[in-house]
């Protein structure tokens, strides 16, 4: 979400969720897990080569956008930050990832985004520009 702002409801994210599978579904893709907290969230699927990951990530983006807007479920207007983080996993880690994305209410008990999305960078060796990194509201 622009500037990191808490936006996601808890009584309407699992209706967020699904639109987002849907959306995910309609591409030919699978989702194998999708949570995340009110400022952000996980999604980890079984990508099919029929579409670039850029673009299926920027009609995730605009169209769960615009739902939220049409149902007016914020004041004001929703949109993601610009950007995203992606990593590859084998098919091995993939039952550690989905428990990873399930619990992360409890990961963020202790961890921030910032630091959360930091340690996934140095975890995956992505060098990167401090200008590029998401940004804590203030």
């Amino acid at each position: 979400m622009q500037n990191r702002q808490s936006l996601i409801g808890k009584d309407w994210k699992d209706e967020l969720y699904r639109y987002i599978t849907g959306i995910v579904h309609n591409h030919a893709h699978k989702v194998l897990a999708i949570n995340g907290m009110p400022d952000h969230l996980h999604l980890l699927i079984g990508q099919r080569p029929v579409q670039s990951l850029s673009e299926l990530v920027q009609d995730v983006k605009a169209c769960s956008s615009r739902w939220v807007n049409e149902n007016k479920l914020i004041k004001g207007k929703f949109e993601w930050q610009e950007g995203y983080g992606a990593f590859s996993y084998g098919r091995s880690q993939v039952g550690a990832v989905i428990r990873y994305i399930q619990r992360q209410e409890e990961h963020h008990r202790t961890r921030t985004f910032r630091e959360e999305y930091l340690a996934f960078l140095e975890m995956f060796g992505v060098e990167y520009d401090e200008k590029y990194i998401f940004k804590p509201i203030e």
